[in-house]
């Protein structure tokens, strides 16, 4: 139980933190009263009820006044319930279930007697906890956190707006072909924003136009009769968006096609091109040779180059820059945003000395130090957690630290993340902070301000369970607050666990540069959880980086090499010879045999002796009801979601290439409508992570792990996958197929078995991987 003494209530009124089962308010202070009434006595709860004796609901703000004269219930200020408790948020009323354990497992942290003056205390955040500036609570909107004003709409979107208005002639908020044609014909300027560079006044005497047009209006709708103005804004925004430096090199290449500049060329013309110019045929078909297609007979090349056409015409019998633009701009993908790297030495940080272990822990602060950033110690603040500590005295030394420096990010560690705390409350840093340990006066995160907290699920001092500090960062602002976990995994068949979380002293802090990469995250321009994730990509060698982009990182970018009629992967043949002297094969063997840059914690031992193991044969999977029904839906699906939390897609970033060991890989690769069955999967019977379908980072580990089984050859095989993971979060072994909520009602899509360099990636979806290739080896 954690049962320490808060801080006196302006009458003198005294309260005990709540524990297991049991809230209870005790003291003279006003406010005090029976259940249901507002005058003197005490109430109490025990069991199943709400606030007061006896289960019976009180009054909202019934009980006394805490140290900021806001009325409580039950022991919890008004909309701070504790987690899942069934209160009322907002209005204090009572739930209907039993009084839910306190956050801390066994309460051996027991903040000073009398609670730190000038610093807030009370019970657990709930989502929507308390403003930490608020100071008193007149009416429920002033418990409430004033709501972020809404997004400006930006030029593009108002323009496109008034577009869609114009086009809706009919008033079902969705545009058919016959509008589109019709408002691009008649009104120039629609016309001059959604098709600049074509004459559309002429739609209907020109077939050419026509064709544009109407290609036009399938890129937009999806290929659906109508779209609406969702889908309208997001394609012109998602186009806005391409590099200049694509748009030049795409009409580079079309120039190279169109070499008697007639506007636009025909299927043999095409051929022709290819066979004889080998920048456009390796840019337009990477690792098929059309130099002597003919001369040989290949007829996979051209089968190859006929099914490339036909794609890009969509049924035309010549394809023009539009055609040949649209195209690659859906099958390729703008260069990897590896995000505007942080110039450590141009930032500040500001240390809070007390609690970051400069005795215990010294390695932690000489981290930052040797990092390249400009550091400075605040040892002048005595430690916080003393008896009756006068916080309100020695805010003012952090203040005159701040203002003489000028950081632009304050980290602090234990017993020190109550200043931090106090500097929030206060207003006096409102600026990027880093926050080691959740410290027990942090009740909730500010509002509009980037924070990243770092939390060991065996923290022996500060023992909050992990659904606390989930709820403790869904108080911050969307998209600028991120969660360092380290949970402990699920046992493996030996009754060891594969990894153990961090415990006060975090240690996984001191490996692969963790600590300053989240400084890093903190202070970069996007969102700190998203700048994380990218930073994973580092934990991979340019080398393997390079091949992988080579090989591309979206459904379409796969099938550039499909040898199937049509390429679509409808043949019964399934499985395809990579032939050992084309450029393909020699890409998926250098990523399969990719070391990391940093040593793995899985099978770290022999890398040379991996170097040397001979790859036999690599065969492409195409399996064209696989990808169209289950793995391109749901990707589309996964792009949408992500863009709908405010964040930009990022084919390399939210999707990668795994490894995978199966028994079932004849089954995974013919199997019409999903290769992997999540829910029914673990890890070699052990759901060290949650329930779902395990891949590896490195092939190396499935090989060594034993997870690679023996084909019909005799040899060991694994599958390399295109893996779509999303935004994951680090997994935990009581995760039954549902992961946990990211922001409103977006949950996270994958789970890892750490966040700093994840080896192990687990889906609940069978729709987030593809096959792509089987690699039998020795």
């Amino acid at each position: 139980m954690w049962a320490h003494q808060m801080p006196p209530s302006p009458a003198g009124g005294q309260y005990m933190r709540p524990g297991p089962g049991m809230v209870m308010m005790q003291g003279p202070g006003p406010g005090q009263g029976m259940p249901g009434s507002h005058g003197g006595g005490t109430p109490r709860r025990s069991g199943p009820g709400g606030p007061g004796g006896c289960g019976a609901p009180a009054p909202m703000g019934s009980g006394p006044l805490n140290s900021r004269g806001m009325g409580q219930v039950g022991g919890y200020p008004f909309g701070a319930g504790p987690p899942n408790s069934g209160l009322h948020q907002g209005y204090g009323m009572p739930g209907s279930g039993p009084c839910p354990p306190s956050p801390c497992r066994t309460g051996t942290f027991l903040p000073p007697r009398g609670g730190v003056q000038g610093v807030p205390q009370a019970g657990p955040p709930s989502p929507r906890g308390l403003d930490p500036n608020c100071r008193s609570y007149g009416s429920l909107a002033a418990l409430t956190p004033p709501m972020p004003p809404p997004p400006q709409k930006t030029e593009l979107e108002i323009a496109l707006e008034g577009a869609f208005a114009t086009m809706d002639v009919d008033g079902t908020a969705t545009i058919s072909l016959l509008e589109f044609v019709e408002g691009v014909r008649s009104h120039p300027k629609i016309n001059n924003l959604l098709l600049p560079s074509c004459d559309a006044t002429r739609v209907m005497d020109d077939e050419r136009i026509f064709d544009e047009v109407s290609c036009a209006f399938d890129d937009i709708s999806g290929g659906r009769q109508r779209f609406d103005l969702e889908r309208f804004i997001a394609y012109f925004k998602d186009k806005s968006r391409q590099s200049p430096d694509k748009e030049a090199k795409l009409r580079a290449m079309y120039n190279q096609l169109d070499v008697n500049a007639e506007g636009s060329i025909s299927k043999l013309h095409l051929i022709d091109v290819l066979r004889q110019n080998l920048e456009v045929a390796t840019f337009m078909l990477p690792g098929i040779d059309c130099h002597s297609m003919l001369k040989r007979s290949d007829e996979d090349a051209f089968d190859a180059v006929s099914s490339l056409f036909s794609a890009i015409a969509r049924g035309k019998k010549r394809i023009d820059y539009g055609d040949f633009a649209a195209y690659f701009h859906k099958v390729g993908s703008d260069p990897i945003n590896l995000g505007e790297k942080v110039d450590r030495s141009t930032k500040r940080v500001l240390i809070i000395g007390p609690g970051f272990g400069g005795q215990m822990n010294p390695k932690q602060g000489q981290m930052i130090e040797a990092s390249g950033y400009q550091v400075r110690w605040c040892h002048e603040v005595p430690n916080p957690e003393t008896p009756n500590f006068p916080m309100v005295q020695h805010l003012p030394v952090l203040k005159a630290a701040i203002d003489d420096f000028r950081p632009d990010c304050i980290i602090s560690a234990s017993k020190g993340g109550a200043y931090t705390t106090a500097l929030w409350t206060t207003t006096m840093w409102t600026g990027p902070t880093v926050m080691i340990n959740a410290h027990p006066t942090c009740l909730m995160l500010p509002r509009n301000q980037r924070v990243v907290v770092a939390q060991g699920g065996n923290d022996e001092v500060y023992q909050w369970d992990r659904a606390y500090i989930e709820n403790l960062m869904a108080t911050g602002s969307a998209n600028l607050c991120f969660l360092y976990f380290t949970p402990n995994s699920g046992l493996l068949a030996s009754g060891v666990r594969s990894r153990v979380g961090d415990k006060h002293n975090m240690q996984s802090l001191l490996s692969y540069d963790t600590l300053p990469r989240l400084i890093d995250a903190c202070l970069s321009n996007e969102s700190p959880e998203m700048h994380m994730i990218r930073s994973w990509r580092d934990r991979l060698t340019p080398e393997r980086l390079e091949n992988e982009a080579w090989l591309g990182y979206t459904p379409r970018q796969l099938r550039r090499f499909w040898m199937s009629a049509g390429r679509r992967g409808a043949d019964s043949q399934k499985l395809f010879i990579v032939p050992r002297d084309t450029e393909e094969f020699k890409r998926v063997v250098a990523v399969f045999k990719a070391p990391p840059s940093e040593t793995p914690t899985y099978c770290p031992g022999n890398p040379e002796e991996w170097q040397r193991r001979r790859v036999r044969n690599v065969q492409r999977v195409e399996n064209g009801k696989q990808d169209d029904s289950n793995f391109t839906p749901y990707y589309e699906s996964l792009k949408s979601s992500i863009e709908s939390q405010g964040l930009d897609f990022e084919p390399g970033v939210h999707t990668r290439w795994v490894f995978h060991g199966s028994p079932a890989i004849d089954a995974i690769v013919k199997n019409p409508s999903a290769g992997f069955q999540p829910l029914a999967s673990g890890s070699s019977g052990a759901t060290l992570w949650g329930h779902g379908t395990y891949f590896a980072r490195d092939a190396k580990y499935v090989a060594e792990g034993g997870f690679a089984k023996p084909g019909p050859d005799g040899y060991p095989r694994m599958v390399m996958c295109l893996l779509a993971t999303g935004i994951p979060c680090v997994g935990d072994p009581d995760h039954h197929g549902i992961l946990p909520i990211r922001q409103e009602d977006y949950r996270y899509n994958s789970a890892v078995d750490d966040l700093s360099s994840p080896e192990i990636f687990n889906i609940t979806h069978p729709g987030a991987a593809y096959a792509a290739y089987v690699i039998t080896f020795e």
